[in-house]
């Protein structure tokens, strides 16, 4: 382990007024946003899609690194450039989705699940390193429910969390640690913030107990929000504090960086709460983005699989108002003039 190039990916990859693009969604989930705008869930129009976000000119200006899929990493651009070797040209580090999926975790509660792909990682962390990846994401799921999360998927997502990021470090690669806690349900925003606190109080006792060193980590948690569901929504302000509030507690001053889920925030909302948080500032460690819908869903309805320019613009647009947010720099009026 070259603890030097870790914590030297890391802090690269929280630069100031950038953040990570989460292009890794799996063939099945791909092809759910493709049928929404038409276009065949096929290898070529995947492969143009992402071709489209990584020549978007201007876009590295705001992205330190873009999570890839694993066909994607091993992909070539339309012009025919190795994906990694095109966004590392560019000065944008290629990162890579590890993980096989949240499946029901046995003797769970309802709905509760433990994401899996251990085995065979550390001779695939070999073939990622080789093909480019400096970083890797593993999300872990939890459910707020009735009952959810349990002490028992809570300690077992933690577990498999901390596995997966030691032998990530161990291959010179950097590992996001993702502990999403799901906005889907009815819950107040009290109630996300004492799960949120669980969780992350949990995730961090196993990183230390499996000697993952925190300098060389990048954290990717929920925001702490109310419920998708829930009647009464929290304000920006709010959301904001709160969130502060559970990682000033749970995140050592030793992690480099934290960069949000969107989660299922609209576009705008997801930028405003990070600027919020930033606006706030006086933190130990930076604040930023790791976006997938937040950045993308724009860029692929303009898109449509044929208008190149405009998904190129719409991304651009996402990509520079989150750049601003994670300076504490955003308007609400930069919007309404775009």
């Amino acid at each position: 382990m070259n603890e030097k190039m870790l914590r030297e990916t890391a802090l690269a990859m929280v630069a100031p007024g950038k953040g990570l693009l989460a292009a890794d969604e799996s063939t099945a989930t791909i092809a759910k946003r493709f049928e929404k705008i038409g276009v065949e869930n096929i290898e070529p129009n995947r492969q143009a899609y992402r071709d489209m976000l990584f020549t978007t000119p201007g876009f590295e200006q705001y992205t330190s690194g873009v999570i890839l899929f694993e066909e994607t990493l091993f992909q070539k651009s339309l012009a025919g450039q190795a994906f990694p070797e095109l966004l590392a040209s560019k000065g944008v580090i290629p990162g890579i989705k590890v993980d096989k999926g949240a499946k029901p975790l046995a003797a769970g509660g309802p709905e509760e699940t433990v994401t899996e792909g251990l085995d065979g990682l550390r001779e695939r962390l070999e073939k990622y390193y080789a093909a480019g990846a400096r970083f890797a994401k593993w999300r872990a799921v939890l459910t707020i429910g009735d009952g959810t999360p349990s002490d028992n998927a809570i300690r077992t997502n933690a577990h498999a969390l901390a596995r997966y990021a030691a032998l990530c470090q161990e291959a010179n690669i950097v590992p996001i640690v993702e502990p999403e806690v799901l906005m889907d349900a009815d819950n107040t925003i009290q109630v996300c913030e004492q799960v949120t606190d669980r969780v992350l109080a949990e995730v961090f006792d196993e990183l230390y107990r499996q000697n993952v060193v925190l300098e060389g980590i990048v954290l990717k948690p929920n925001m702490v929000v109310s419920g998708a569901k829930c009647p009464t929504q929290a304000g920006v302000q709010e959301v904001a504090e709160r969130t502060l509030k559970v990682l000033t507690r749970r995140v050592p001053g030793a992690v480099p960086g934290i960069a949000f889920l969107s989660g299922g925030q609209s576009d705008e909302l997801a930028t405003a709460h990070l600027d919020a948080m930033n606006k706030i500032g006086n933190l130990p460690w930076k604040l930023t983005f790791s976006y997938g819908r937040a950045l993308q869903a724009a860029a692929l309805k303009a898109w449509g699989g044929k208008n190149v320019d405009a998904g190129k613009l719409a991304h651009l647009h996402r990509a520079k108002m989150n750049g601003l947010a994670a300076l504490g720099q955003w308007d609400k009026k930069l919007e309404k003039a775009a």
